[in-house]
């Protein structure tokens, strides 16, 4: 009938945000978070994961079939984590027929720098005295751009080196603060990912078009696992750049 309009006129999304300590997961309509639940570290699994998204639809009075794409973010982060939402994400997009968009994690904690804040260093914790760290930057029209790739490097290498006008940000600042006295930091409301913040990274993509193929999509690592160093320390003979990019990041899709 001429006039008539859709019900679901605005674009659905499910947000997964697995990286930290606490996993959250979302539901958003155009460019508002309409529902959000909290995973604490202890039931940040799968089995916890889907019963409460479940909770969301019901909530919302959603099916899985409306929802248009899946965020989810990539890390670096908690390989369980990771591991739990990227797969929840791909299992949830394969059984749908939603798109998925993964955003880095260091990119959407950047983004969540207050306006004031001219540059910043995304902090994470990569255990042994060193640090995931990613630089960026604000340009004159106010956006977010990144002005180095993601390093692992000892967080006092860093410390000397830093740009003094980047302010620190991101939950590696939690294990190092003490050693920040005199550095400006942002407000710890800001270090950790925000589904909000996920969906402002992929809104843009998905109104572009720009999906990524669920099948190849993985967690962002530039190093091993602790398991997987240990197994790595076991067999002398195993060739350690077999499953590993030039760039650190494992070759092998998430599946």
């Amino acid at each position: 009938m001429a006039g008539t309009q859709s019900v679901k006129s605005e674009p659905r999304f499910l947000i997964i945000e697995t990286s930290g300590r606490l996993g959250q997961v979302a539901l958003a309509q155009a460019n508002r978070v309409c529902a959000l639940c909290r995973l604490d570290e202890a039931r940040r699994h799968a089995r916890d994961l889907v019963p409460l998204a479940a909770e969301l639809f019901a909530e919302r009075k959603w099916t899985p079939a409306e929802i248009d794409a899946v965020i989810v973010s990539l890390g670096p982060g908690s390989y369980t984590g990771l591991r739990v939402g990227i797969i929840s994400a791909k299992t949830f997009a394969f059984a749908t027929g939603a798109k998925l968009i993964g955003v880095p994690t260091f990119s959407a904690i950047a983004m969540q720098a207050p306006p004031e804040v001219p540059a910043v260093d995304v902090i994470g914790d990569a255990q042994q005295e060193k640090i995931y760290v990613q630089s960026f930057r604000r340009s004159p029209a106010g956006i977010i751009e990144t002005s180095s790739p993601l390093a692992i490097v000892p967080f006092f290498h860093w410390l000397a080196k830093r740009d003094v006008n980047a302010w620190p940000i991101g939950p590696g600042l939690r294990n190092h603060l003490s050693k920040l006295a005199d550095v400006p930091c942002v407000h710890s409301d800001f270090w950790d990912p925000q589904p909000a913040t996920l969906l402002r990274a992929a809104l843009s993509r998905f109104q572009a078009g720009d999906w990524d193929d669920s099948f190849t999509v993985g967690p962002i690592y530039l190093r091993p696992s602790s398991a997987e160093e240990k197994w790595t320390t076991k067999r002398p003979d195993r060739d350690e750049t077999s499953d590993h990019d030039p760039q650190g990041r494992r070759n092998r899709p998430l599946s």
